[in-house]
């Protein structure tokens, strides 16, 4: 029997911030990684929707709320359960002020 390590490696922060324009708005870039983690923290003063496709939003986070998103729900070995690379995060918000980040955690 192998002995596999996977180690936990850290993505690029992605961020937009305020004041939102009103109008779906890129979250930084692309997924690049599949991750394991993505933990969303609106920062701002204001509602933000979060949405993939920039037309239809996935949750509303309300000012200062944030999510931790665990993919393997805690069990470590579900790989086929993540978010495609390529995918393009995007908000939704009114003016404000603050940011709206994700911070995403991959295997390796």
């Amino acid at each position: 029997m192998s002995n596999v390590s996977i180690r936990a490696a850290f993505d690029t922060e992605r961020t937009v911030t305020a004041p939102f324009t009103g109008v779906y708005q890129t979250v930084g870039s692309v997924l690049t990684e599949n991750p394991v983690i993505l933990i969303f923290d609106n920062q701002s003063d204001v509602d933000v929707a979060i949405s993939v496709d920039g037309t239809n939003a996935w949750k509303t986070f309300q000012a200062g709320e944030g999510l931790v998103l665990d993919m393997r729900g805690n069990h470590g070995i579900a790989s086929n359960f993540t978010i495609v690379v390529g995918t393009q995060f995007y908000v939704l918000g009114a003016a404000g002020t603050g940011i709206f980040s994700i911070a995403i955690l991959y295997a390796r």
